[in-house]
């Protein structure tokens, strides 16, 4: 239950007011927010008078659900608005891994020449070997951050684990939580108290419901800014990486207030099909993409089969306007 209290009562009332009915208390649109799973007459007593009013859930989809705020979420991303009463449909594109400064920089040029606002690109890699390539670490957040000085480029980069977390708050424009971090509380309850953009993924093997309780957790710290990102989950189909649920992402339109942007190129694994499924999932009217697009695919260090090269990627990019109007969308 949300319990958005009226504006005479202070934030020292609304905390005394949480530890007595077991709520989380949290500050949105300047109004005293109270959030519990209590039932609304189990704290009657305690908040008589001082409430505004009450959304009431059947499950812990709360802060995140559609009823909550039916107009949906303002998130932004740099320059860029999506999500809420905007009709935008963003571009994040970029390498899989920062390499080196020419790579990155290259990377960089290209978005800056197609009017993209926003670089990808990560530093603190999740892989599932051990002697694969892990990233640079702050050296690649130090060349992530001199682009978006030189470029005007927002950046969108990972965190692996809460080791890190505060060194890519810093660096970041966007804090990305990827598939493997989903579940890391540390994670989820740093990027919570920052005020900062986070673009959460779905676990590979992750429910819908677990999906958007983990971004709960973001969202129960006060943070608002966050969108969620559908990849693509593990299915018994081998000859993809990954299976992208579009009927999971038809389901997070229609019951939560969250922006939400799709990653073809993790579903399908392959630079083959990115393109074709980019331009599907465009047609669902989604706010925003993530592609990966590196100046060499061949000599990549991380993803190599599914990262586009820049003539692939410039042609997708072209491609995609003329079906964002034929849904009422804007591509930014």
């Amino acid at each position: 239950m949300i319990i958005q209290l009226k504006r005479s009562v202070t934030k020292e009332k609304a905390l005394e007011l949480a530890t007595q009915i077991g709520a989380i208390h949290l500050i949105e649109n300047e109004r005293q927010t109270l959030v519990t799973s209590s039932k609304i007459k189990e704290v009657n007593g305690v908040l008589d008078g001082l409430v505004e009013q009450t959304f009431m859930f059947d499950n812990d989809l709360q802060l995140a659900h559609i009823n909550y705020k039916p107009e949906g979420r303002n998130v932004q991303i740099g320059s860029v608005t999506i999500g809420g009463d905007t009709q935008h449909t963003m571009m994040i594109a970029g390498p899989c891994s920062v390499e080196s400064e020419e790579q990155i920089e290259a990377s960089a040029q290209l978005m800056k020449s197609l009017g993209i606002k926003a670089l990808r690109g990560g530093c603190f890699k999740p892989r599932t070997s051990p002697y694969s390539f892990q990233g640079l670490g702050l050296e690649g957040l130090k060349l992530l951050a001199k682009m978006r000085e030189k470029y005007d480029l927002a950046i969108v980069t990972e965190v692996r684990d809460a080791t890190h977390i505060d060194a890519v708050i810093e660096y970041a424009d966007v804090v990305q939580i990827g598939a493997k971090a989903m579940y890391d509380h540390g994670v989820l309850r740093a990027c919570g108290r920052a005020k900062k953009t986070v673009l959460l993924k779905r676990g590979f093997g992750t429910t819908l419901q677990e999906f958007v309780q983990a971004a709960e957790f973001i969202l129960s710290g006060g943070n608002e800014q966050v969108v969620l990102c559908e990849r693509g989950i593990r299915t018994f189909e081998t000859q993809t990486r990954f299976t992208l649920d579009l009927c999971g992402v038809a389901f997070l339109k229609e019951k939560t207030n969250l922006p939400v942007v799709l990653d073809p190129s993790h579903a399908m694994g392959y630079a083959y099909g990115v393109a074709d499924l980019t331009r599907a999932c465009v047609a669902m009217g989604i706010d925003g993409l993530l592609i990966e697009v590196h100046p060499n695919p061949k000599v990549a260090k991380s993803d190599a089969a599914q990262q586009l090269n820049h003539q692939q990627f410039s042609l997708l990019r072209d491609s995609l306007p003329p079906i964002a109007t034929a849904v009422g969308r804007i591509m930014v």
